[in-house]
């Protein structure tokens, strides 16, 4: 008998049809593909978008500067590159050209011949002087005489344009070294968003936070609801946005971002959750996207960082915890608990169902018995629902004067 207690439970399964099991693996991956959710914006705040069927692409070199700064680093440094290597292969082989024309390269032992440039002897010494000239080294080994005009027509030409190319290429690193899209790295959203009950009311949080200690200037919030939708003519809109209040009339979704903050959407009738419960999130297919902005304190540039949640990602009935502590005069953020949430008591019905259970809560009794009694099917038109409450008001003054009644032959009592 106890060899029979102590040994494991077995537990058999129940063997399928053959068709079965070979139909089971698809319909798995099948309800895979159902649950899986595509997302608009990445948790890193990358837009999972892609342009497609450009026909205008012309527009993209009229605003070559912001092109280059888009391009990735392997190309713009390849670019960067190839732009001064041609260049000055260009002027070098000009160069060489006007010493072919004028001769130069036919007396280069005569001593009374005065060459374009001194010591210029074939293209690899032309495109040195190139690139002397168009940097500004000036070695002091090739120079221009002033017995060549078109000589010195071409080192203006080689001057001004060598300077519009280091600035445009210069420009173009510098800017895209100090992007402030870096500087969103240190921005960092929870993982999860949370709904629970916060001063009597239903609420959906996210957390937020800064990692650097130079702060973001102005910083401001906003949230939009991800989904699709369709009008009341038929009209079927993908990805519809929805914003969601998270401050904006009482000015809560401009923050002073100095230790990491809880940001608040409380969800009442303009909220696009007003009738989402806790069982309808869960088959819900949604999206919310939050975006901080704000201005880089030590640049004074804009950054924006973006993140979003699904709705496997919204946590019903959960807060956040606690990550600032108080110290020997600082306070001090511990972001091993950014992410960490733990689950508190919260109504699994919608805003909307809290909002009517507590209207009927602070309706008078008298109302709250007429409707019962209507609702028990006794008396259904309006004469007999004003006698009932009638009848129910009676009985009300008639127990308090037996109430009052009572006190008072109390007190006469107590005074023989």
């Amino acid at each position: 008998m106890e060899q029979d207690v102590e040994s494991p439970a077995i537990v058999r399964q129940t063997k399928l049809p053959k068709r079965g099991r070979e139909d089971l693996p698809k319909q798995l991956a099948k309800v895979e593909r159902v649950r899986k959710v595509q997302r608009y914006v990445q948790k890193d705040g990358k837009c999972n978008v892609h342009h497609g069927n450009v026909r205008e692409k012309y527009r993209y070199l009229t605003d070559i500067f912001t092109t280059l700064v888009d391009l990735k680093w392997g190309f713009n440094l390849f670019i960067f590159v190839l732009v001064y290597t041609v260049t000055w292969l260009f002027f070098g082989f000009m160069w060489w050209l006007i010493a072919y024309i004028r001769g130069d390269l036919e007396h280069l032992s005569d001593n009374q011949w005065t060459p374009c440039v001194n010591n210029l002897n074939g293209f690899v010494s032309a495109f040195l002087f190139s690139i002397e000239t168009e940097t500004t080294i000036g070695y002091g080994y090739r120079v221009i005489t002033d017995q060549c005009p078109e000589g010195i027509l071409l080192l203006l030409i080689q001057s001004v344009l060598g300077s519009i190319v280091n600035a445009f290429m210069v420009g173009c690193m510098f800017v895209k070294i100090s992007q402030p899209k870096k500087r969103a790295e240190t921005l960092v959203f929870s993982t999860n968003a949370v709904i629970s009950i916060r001063d009597g009311r239903l609420c959906l949080m996210f957390r937020v936070g800064d990692l650097r200690n130079s702060h973001i200037v102005e910083a401001s919030i906003r949230a939009k609801l991800i989904k699709s939708k369709q009008t009341k003519e038929g009209e079927f809109i993908p990805l519809n946005q929805t914003d969601m209040n998270v401050g904006y009339n009482t000015g809560d979704d401009r923050l002073f971002l100095v230790s990491p903050l809880i940001i608040c959407h409380e969800i009442n009738q303009n909220s696009p959750f007003w009738d989402i419960s806790q069982a309808n999130l869960a088959t819900e297919d949604l999206e919310i996207v939050v975006i901080l902005e704000g201005m880089v304190e030590a640049t004074g540039m804009t950054c924006q960082a973006r993140s979003s949640y699904i709705s496997s990602e919204i946590k019903w009935g959960y807060r956040f915890m606690p990550v600032l502590t108080l110290e020997d005069g600082f306070y001090e953020v511990d972001y091993n608990s950014f992410h960490d949430i733990h689950q508190t008591n919260t109504p699994p019905c919608s805003a909307r169902e809290l909002s009517d259970m507590a209207n009927r809560a602070r309706l008078p009794i008298t109302w709250s018995l007429a409707s019962k009694l209507s609702q028990q099917g006794l008396p259904e038109s309006e004469q007999e629902a004003q006698e009932t409450k009638t009848s129910l008001d009676e009985q009300a003054k008639s127990q308090r004067a037996e109430r009052n009644g009572d006190i008072a032959n109390m007190e006469s009592e107590s005074k023989v």
